[in-house]
């Protein structure tokens, strides 16, 4: 980690990194208004957006090359906490190397682990913004999702965390409905989320089975929060490495059209990976897949 001249602290990824497969993680989840994404004349991306910290609010860049070592970059109160936050969003706080190892072996998944050894699970900068537009995407398509997390971003504000669910916790559900498009029970548990986080509960990462049991028990008893939403938050924020989500519909298509059931008995087999599993089906099939390489 070092700081420049212009006062930017910047910190090289010391770690291998599939620069395509977290490229095309960032791009597709990139939220209007909040993230700015540049991309360079060789295929090289830069993403640009704010950082709520304990210290203030700091500008966040990722610099993911065509090829080569990627680069964080933060500026403002609070950057080294940025930077931080930065490194979770690329899944540099998650080592994938043993999953990958135990992964590489399966009939069914070891092909997509063997062709994309260095993919991670990446996280979130900011772990209510990551909640609240996880419930703005249920039942609907990616590309939807960040329209509807566009529009609350513009409600709630852009410079997110802590203020931001403060926010959203003291709108009025029906009046959250006509800013944002989403359906009115959507609007109810984005109110409620915000409302149980302002009253404490904690979505950041846990390395404590028990203490994540605990918050995702927490969030299914929220209105609309069903398993999908509080498995997902358990993986993009509270950094469970075994999620997997039988009901996604994009994971069923992945494994060949099963039914839920048939994609939660199946996946029992790649446990304690399961999240890193979730990965490489979606990369494969949705987000990378080799016809767009």
């Amino acid at each position: 980690m070092a700081t420049t001249r212009t006062g930017t602290v910047e910190d090289q990824v010391d770690v291998a990194l599939d620069l395509a497969g977290v490229r095309a993680w960032l791009v597709a989840h990139a939220v209007p208004g909040v993230d700015a994404v540049a991309t360079d004349p060789d295929g090289g991306t830069r993403h640009r957006r704010p950082v709520s910290t304990c210290e203030g609010r700091a500008a966040l860049e990722v610099v993911l090359p065509a090829a080569g070592t990627a680069t964080l970059r933060a500026r403002g109160a609070g950057a080294e906490a940025a930077l931080a936050a930065g490194r979770r969003w690329l899944g540099l706080d998650l080592d994938p190397r043993p999953a990958a190892a135990t992964l590489a072996g399966d009939p069914d998944l070891g092909p997509l682990v063997r062709a994309r050894p260095l993919l991670r699970v990446p996280g979130a900068p900011d772990p209510f913004e990551a909640a609240a537009d996880v419930v703005v995407g249920q039942h609907v398509s990616v590309a939807a999702g960040r329209v509807f997390a566009g529009r609350l971003a513009a409600v709630a504000g852009v410079d997110r965390g802590p203020a931001e669910a403060g926010r959203v916790a003291a709108l009025d559900p029906d009046d959250l409905q006509r800013a944002t498009g989403v359906t009115g029970a959507r609007a109810r548990t984005l109110v409620a989320l915000a409302r149980a986080v302002a009253d404490g509960l904690d979505l950041g990462p846990s390395p404590d089975d028990d203490a994540r049991a605990a918050t995702r028990a927490a969030l299914l008893a929220l209105p609309g929060v069903g398993p999908w939403t509080a498995d997902l938050v358990a993986m993009r924020c509270l950094r469970d490495p075994d999620v997997f989500l039988p009901g996604d519909l994009v994971l069923r298509r992945a494994m060949g059209g099963v039914t839920a059931a048939e994609a939660g008995r199946r996946a029992r087999a790649w446990a304690p990976h399961r999240s890193l599993a979730v990965v490489h089906l979606w990369t494969h099939h949705a987000l990378d897949p080799p016809a767009a390489r």
